[in-house]
């Protein structure tokens, strides 16, 4: 078998997966894409190996080592990805990554018009994100 069959096979699976990526906003959806290019990576580590195997006798089959030891990474990798997306689904409601952006600190924005000394008792309004910030907590 040639190398440039699987080579091809791992580009269009990175590719895929790279679309997955940036075009998803499903936090489940981006980590699957994740793993679609975690598995291109292994096919070519194999497809590699197994090629360079041919020249040499005596071979440690490196590449293969290697895809094991990426296949552990992506196992932890998900696992807490996903502990990840269920906590937030838990607590928000969903798992859009748009929305997480509402999780930032209320204070963090940069408003060059919004003066932090109000001494007509506006103090109130700025009291109520952190209550909400507090009660999703």
């Amino acid at each position: 078998m040639h190398l440039a069959y699987p080579a091809v096979l791992s580009a269009l699976l990175f590719c895929t997966g790279l679309y997955g990526v940036l075009a998803r906003r499903n936090a489940i959806l981006v980590l699957m894409s994740v793993e679609l290019m975690l598995n291109a990576v292994n096919l070519n580590l194999v497809a590699f190996d197994v090629w360079l195997g041919k020249t040499a006798r005596d071979t440690l089959h490196s590449g293969q080592a290697l895809t094991l030891f990426t296949i552990a990474i992506a196992a932890a990798e998900i696992g807490i990805g996903l502990a990840i997306v269920l906590a937030v689904h838990r607590n928000r409601g969903t798992a859009d990554i748009d929305r997480l952006r509402d999780t930032a600190e209320p204070g963090d924005d940069d408003d060059p018009d919004d003066d932090s000394d109000h001494s007509d008792g506006s103090a109130s309004a700025r009291s109520e994100p952190a209550e909400k910030a507090e009660a999703t907590a």
